[in-house]
């Protein structure tokens, strides 16, 4: 059984910048504590969503002590990696480790194209071996439309198999059903995690065991009957739906700033731009049908 089996819901923090490009830490720090008292059972940091592979590592270690000192408990968050080079992607994970971060979230390498599946094996033995004794709480990240690079399921459960004490998840963002299925059906003692909102509430009723997700930024108690019930929400399966006609994390983050508010939330960092206004609006409004105020 994984140690992650009782994973639950985790929000993929939007990264807030401040007008000349830092991170507005303090913003998010609040964001993630009110991300956690609205029903999150963790927050991920440097994902996806959150402009990872945009965010240089002083940066990171920077938000990692805003954080410990704003008295979020480490073991609450997520530590997304992103980097191509393995050393680089096992000093990432290290620090996250040492924090004592509930789990480290690992993409492939995203440069190379087509490696083979011994080339990318290779890779992550690398990074795992690297961690020694301290490697723990791995959870494999496949995601091809953002890396191009797919972790074929040959290769999860590999790896898997050889590094039992590390793997313990896979975080499923292919948005193929079929692939999510088959994973899910192959899974043995590993916790599946979903990505795309779209096939959660079919997937936990498989097996599937939370989900890091972009919208729990907006509507954690939405994901919640989701995760926990397996209930399906065809008002959220509708704006994701909407959401992916659009460059994703601009998007989340227009509607993020439409839920507070405050605008600055809609900036990204290059080479992202922010949601055409137009656009935004007609997310804001489709976000407003779907999830009406009370």
């Amino acid at each position: 059984m994984s140690t992650l089996d009782t994973f639950g819901v985790s929000a993929a923090l939007t990264t807030p910048f401040a007008a000349d490009g830092t991170i507005a830490v303090a913003t998010l720090v609040a964001h993630a504590r009110s991300c956690l008292d609205r029903g999150c059972d963790s927050v991920t940091l440097f994902g996806t969503t959150g402009e990872g592979a945009s965010i240089g590592e002083a940066e990171r270690a920077a938000v990692f002590d805003a954080f410990a000192a704003g008295g979020i408990p480490a073991d609450r968050i997520v530590c997304g990696v992103a980097a191509a080079a393995w050393p680089d992607a096992a000093a990432q994970a290290r620090d996250g480790l040492a924090r004592g971060c509930r789990a480290v979230l690992i993409p492939p390498p995203f440069y190379f194209k087509n490696p083979s599946l011994d080339g990318l094996a290779a890779w992550y033995g690398a990074l795992i071996g690297a961690l020694g004794a301290d490697a723990r709480d791995v959870i494999l990240y496949h995601i091809p439309s953002v890396t191009a690079v797919p972790l074929p399921l040959e290769l999860i459960l590999r790896l898997a198999r050889d590094f039992p004490r590390a793997v313990a998840a896979v975080k499923d963002s292919g948005g193929v059903w079929a692939d999510t299925e088959a994973l899910l059906a192959a899974r043995g003692d590993l916790a599946i995690l979903v990505g795309d909102e779209r096939d959660l509430a079919r997937a936990v009723r498989l097996g599937a065991v939370g989900a890091i997700s972009g919208m729990a930024n907006l509507r954690p108690d939405r994901l919640r009957a989701m995760v926990d019930l397996g209930r399906d929400d065809p008002g959220m399966v509708e704006l994701v739906r909407a959401l992916l006609a659009h460059p994703v994390t601009p998007a989340v983050k227009a509607l993020v700033a439409h839920m507070t508010g405050d605008a600055a939330w809609g900036r990204t960092r290059p080479p992202l731009e922010a949601t055409p206004a137009i656009a935004a609006a007609a997310l804001a409004d489709l976000y407003d049908r779907v999830f009406p105020v009370a």
